[in-house]
Order: structure tokens, then sequence, then C-alpha cells
């Protein structure tokens, strides 16, 4: 691939938030996951782990969701949430690292698997599909690690929502602010 063809990818790729609906392979999911765990890591092993939510999984990611919200906003708004999550959205990615007591351990372990992610997300994009990358704070509940399966020692980086989508509903790119103003050089 070109430097081209990189630099168009990591300036086109967005987040998506609506989804066609189109299941999305099993296959193409793992093949996605074995290129992105090339993102570099300071450990012996990798850090990350994976939890993925698929066809009638997304009603238990869904439950587990449900079970954070408060009785009446759950009544309010579950049947909606329960839609979006277990039609709409066709996979749900449960991105963890494992949780590491000394803090330099710990910013390594998070950075590499956030580039994980990262990786993921150009390389879905480049087929086709598109990822949002949630932290919402469900992610750290108690009654949602343990419906999704999260186990102790295990840190939840952030859930990702993927599948494939209508190029005509991609948001526009927000600006950037140009290097030149965040740039200081120190040449001496």
């Amino acid at each position: 691939m070109s430097w081209d063809a990189i630099k168009k990818t990591i300036r086109e790729r967005r987040t998506v938030n609506r989804f066609t609906g189109e299941p999305v392979p099993l296959s193409l999911i793992e093949e996605l996951l074995d290129a992105a765990v090339w993102a570099p890591f300071h450990s012996r092993k990798e850090p990350w782990r994976f939890l993925l939510f698929l066809d009638d999984g997304r009603r238990r990611f869904s439950d587990a969701v449900l079970a954070t919200y408060p009785a009446d906003k759950r009544k309010q708004l579950g049947e909606q949430v329960a839609k979006a999550y277990c039609q709409e959205v066709p996979a749900h990615l449960v991105v963890l690292m494992e949780e590491e007591p000394r803090w330099k351990e710990w910013e390594e372990a998070l950075s590499a698997t956030s580039a994980l992610i990262q990786n993921l997300q150009l390389l879905a994009w480049e087929r086709g599909i598109g990822i949002v990358w949630k932290t919402n704070s469900y992610n750290g509940d108690p009654q949602f690690r343990a419906g999704v399966g999260v186990q102790p020692g295990q840190k939840v980086v952030g859930t990702l929502h993927m599948g494939y989508f209508d190029p005509a509903t991609v948001r526009r790119a927000k600006p950037r602010t140009p290097v030149g103003e965040l740039l200081t050089l120190v040449d001496g």
C-alpha cells in the first residue's frame, strides 16, 4: 500500500453510528482482528482480549447495557435500546486489556490496546465496515461487566459497534488544527 493510500484511509475514516443491518461474517471480523493485533506492545504478551457479540448474542449485550439503566429510564428507553443493539448494529466487540497495577505498564497496555483499536478501525474501513468506539460509563459498571463476561483483572478499553454502512450517510470530517500550531520544535 502506498503512502498516499494509507494517508487517504486515515483521513477518510469516520465514526459510523448508522449501519445497514447486514451481518458481518465472523470470518471477516477474525481476519480484521488478526491484522489489527500487529499493534506495538511492550510486555511479553499482548495485553488485549476480546468479547464478540453476534446474532442472538447481541441480546446478552443489550441486556447488560440495559441493566445499568435506572428502572424509569429502562422502562422509557428499553425497547428502543434493545432494537438498536439487537437489530440495527450487527456486531458488538468489547475490547479488554489485562489490568496492571504498575503505572508504566498500565499506560503501555492502554496505549497498545488503543493502537490496536485504531488499526481495526482503519482495516475495517477499507472493507466497508464502520465502527463507533464507545467509552460509555456502562463499560465500568459491575452489572454490565458481569452481564457481558468481563473477568476480574480486565479493563474495558472500549465497546466497538460494527457494521456495514451506506457511504452517503457518513458525516463530513471535522477540521483539524494545522500541525504548525501544535508543534513546538526544540532544536538546540
